[in-house]
């Protein structure tokens, strides 16, 4: 029995000391680490900047200065540009830097029409045959050997992308064509149909359908003008019998009429025009003539002060209603 007492007076003792030891420290734990970030990239620089940058331009960057565009090119844009190296203008004639320089309302006509409105890349460009630029010029486009052609330049280097737009580096300077001489004032196109004498029936058309102050207003309008020869080819008789009937004759003359001024070489790009009297012509080019349904362009883009004219083979007829 003592034997038992003294068991448990141990057992108490050892159960007092391990309860008022002190516990054990507990090993800090390091703080979470966030997961590390991509440095953001640099902004890339706007078209001037990186034409500074590059080295190859300084012709380039000093004519962009002397015409005053900087700010135009450092601006939001976005733009393309067809930027010719120092290579490029020491191409040109001796000199011609030198008096561009002089000369800054040319030489920012010149530098406007190395640049189009909006991104155009490369792979874009090469499906176009030409682009507008800044200038109201239009500039051709072309592939040639893998290689894409704006003018007679090459790009050597394309898709130079900025933080305004891109940049095709270019092998020529390219100078915008020579403003077009002024033109006389030319006579109407009733005018210009009556001095001609080979149209004494449409005139006559015209005068019995009522159509003289219509085809002497501002228009313009685009006439396909058959000839007396023409109105000669349809059958006897016919001629005589709608200069009896103006409403007819009116609409047979409106057919050969269309609103604007279409030239030969934008019709060519047509397969139909919709006429004044609102029925479409079809247009076709056929061993290099262009067709006007079954009528022959035999004369083409006579201006006049009111539109054009392009004499035809035949009278046009429209669709019976």
């Amino acid at each position: 029995m003592k034997n038992v007492s003294l068991l448990l007076v141990l057992l108490i003792v050892a159960l007092s000391v391990v309860a008022c030891a002190p516990a054990p420290a507990t090993q800090p734990q390091e703080p979470t680490k966030a997961p590390p970030t991509a440095m953001p990239a640099p902004a890339a620089k706007d078209i001037v900047d990186t034409a500074v940058a590059d080295g190859r331009f300084k012709t380039l960057v000093a004519a962009v200065q002397a015409a005053g565009l900087v700010e135009t090119l450092k601006g939001e844009g976005p733009f393309t540009v067809f930027a010719p190296t120092d290579e490029a203008f020491a191409k040109l004639p001796a000199g011609t830097v030198e008096g561009l320089l002089k000369e800054p309302a040319k030489l920012k006509d010149i530098l406007l029409y190395h640049v189009v409105a909006g991104n155009v890349m490369a792979a874009d460009a090469a499906k176009l045959t030409s682009a507008n630029t800044v200038l109201g010029k239009p500039i051709t486009i072309k592939v040639e050997g893998g290689k894409v052609m704006i003018n007679d330049a090459t790009v050597v280097i394309a898709d130079v992308k900025t933080s305004n737009g891109v940049i095709h580096v270019i092998d020529l300077v390219l100078l915008p064509p020579a403003p077009e001489a002024a033109e006389p004032t030319t006579k109407d196109i009733v005018d210009t149909a009556v001095a001609d004498g080979r149209f004494k029936t449409l005139v006559a058309a015209v005068q019995a359908a009522g159509l003289v102050e219509t085809l002497k207003g501002e228009g313009p309008f685009t006439v396909f003008a058959p000839t007396d020869e023409a109105f000669a080819k349809l059958p006897a008789g016919t001629v005589e019998g709608l200069l009896k009937e103006p409403a007819k004759l009116k609409d047979i003359l409106l057919y050969h009429v269309v609103a604007g001024n279409v030239m030969a070489a934008d019709a060519a790009k047509l397969t139909s025009a919709n006429t004044v009297l609102g029925k479409p012509i079809t247009i076709k080019v056929e061993g290099g003539k262009v067709m006007i349904n079954d009528a022959t362009v035999v004369i083409a883009d006579v201006k006049t002060s009111n539109g054009v004219i392009h004499v035809i083979d035949l009278v046009l007829l429209p669709p019976a209603k």
